[in-house]
């Protein structure tokens, strides 16, 4: 199944000149801890739609994301969009090395349903290397490398229209 945000997905650009953020737009898209949880304040369910969530060679992956893991043979590739009461806020791509799938993160390619974020957040090996952020049209989106026990995974997300990311800019 795909989605239109998919596609805007992969087209964050990270690298343009982005204007000035206010301090709300900055508080959601350097937040640390988990979208999930920050979502759920502003909704009674919070859901995944699954779009696609399969292991994948390297070359269906972007350039920029392959740059920024460890070189394997296959990725287990995530793509969803974690809703609010049913409505899509934000589309989320995973991206996992084969060589970090070993001992618990295997639970990386069992969660289906579940949001990444209440998987990584209950961990106490995770660590964040980086936040980017970015923008896909009028649409923000971030990138972080997680790892869990020094073992890396890549996650982009895009906040799509009907966020409170933009509620709360209003």
């Amino acid at each position: 199944m795909s989605h239109p945000a998919l596609t805007q997905l992969r087209d964050i650009d990270y690298h343009q000149a982005l204007p000035a953020m206010s301090q709300t737009l900055r508080e959601w898209l350097l937040l640390e801890d988990s979208m999930t949880k920050r979502f759920e304040a502003h909704c009674s369910c919070v859901s995944v739609t699954l779009l696609f969530e399969d292991f994948v060679a390297p070359d269906a992956l972007l350039a920029q994301e392959t740059a920024l893991l460890p070189a394997d043979e296959r990725y287990w590739l995530r793509e969803i969009l974690l809703c609010g009461d049913g409505e899509p806020w934000l589309a989320g791509r995973t991206v996992v090395p084969q060589s970090t799938l070993n001992g618990p993160e295997l639970a990386l390619q069992k969660l289906g349903t579940t949001p990444l974020g209440r998987y990584l957040f209950t961990s106490s090996t995770l660590t964040r290397d980086f936040i980017e952020t970015g923008r896909s049209g009028e649409l923000w989106g971030r990138r972080s490398r997680l790892r869990l026990a020094d073992k890396p995974l890549l996650l982009t997300e895009l906040f799509l229209p009907q966020s409170p990311l933009y509620q709360e800019e209003e």
